[in-house]
């Protein structure tokens, strides 16, 4: 079961990890919440946590590609 955790982590957008890195609490709290708020809203939570990767994703790449001004 480690492993598959393991592999679910490294392989995820990492959207739960980060906020929870930033808010200053646990991942674990925060995914579960996550979970909870998509059963009890009907799952609307979904389209936050994709829109939030696209961001994080975008962002991770400009940083990427372009470290300084002068790399243009």
């Amino acid at each position: 079961m480690k492993r598959f955790t393991d592999y679910l982590e490294t392989q995820s957008f990492g959207l739960c990890s980060a906020l929870a890195q930033k808010w200053g609490f646990s991942t674990r709290s925060v995914r579960l919440s996550f979970v909870y708020a998509s059963f009890f809203t009907f799952g609307s939570p979904i389209v936050l946590y994709f829109a939030g990767a696209f961001w994080m994703n975008v962002r991770r790449a400009m940083r990427q590609q372009r470290s300084t001004v002068w790399d243009l």
